[in-house]
């Protein structure tokens, strides 16, 4: 059987608008192949299983933003231009159909999870934390032992706010709770 790179495109994209959805646990390779407009069983020519196809979107997820936040630190911006575009993806995933961050919405359901997929979530925080940090040494009088703690704060921070969002279904809650970090110090 032959696919084209289309095909496969279009199911991981499909599978991450689902699952940023419905989660993990809502992901069907029955309901993907209809999205697409495939027989099921074409979803397993490029997948063998849920959980390949759940690492896989979980890796591309990371690498593209991975790319576009190391662009934003390429193109010399300052400290709190970086964070605002920062917080930007964040709400910009709940302005479309109040959707989550995608590793997120995984950690929520992290003991459901195949082992290589709980690694990608893992990453992905991760690379968040770094960049932040990476971010915050832009402050010239930023202490180095810090800003890897202070990082991982604004990470969770960042996630959380938009958690609230969008459980209230309200992208609105998102930009009160940042600007609310902003005002505090914990975001700059």
């Amino acid at each position: 059987m032959m696919m084209s790179a289309d095909t496969k495109e279009r199911i991981m994209e499909a599978a991450r608008l689902t699952v940023q959805d419905l989660g993990y646990s809502g992901l069907s390779f029955r309901e993907l192949a209809k999205d697409v407009g495939i027989k099921s069983a074409s979803i397993h020519y490029y997948f063998a299983t849920k959980g390949e196809l759940g690492s896989a979107i979980t890796s591309r997820y990371t690498s593209h933003f991975a790319q576009y936040f190391e662009e934003l630190l390429t193109q010399g911006l300052d400290l709190k231009t970086c964070m605002a575009r920062y917080t930007d993806v964040f709400a910009n995933t709940l302005r479309n159909g109040n959707r989550m961050c995608l590793a997120g919405i995984l950690s929520a359901e992290r003991n459901e999870l195949p082992d290589d997929v709980r690694s990608e979530v893992v990453k992905w925080g991760e690379m968040n934390e770094r960049w932040i940090a990476r971010v915050l040494m832009l402050d010239a009088r930023a202490k180095p032992d810090e800003t890897a703690h202070r990082g991982r704060a604004i990470f969770a921070a960042v996630s959380g706010a938009q958690l609230i969002a969008h459980s209230r279904g309200d992208v609105s809650v998102f930009d009160e709770i940042i600007a609310a970090y902003r005002v505090s110090g914990l975001i700059p």
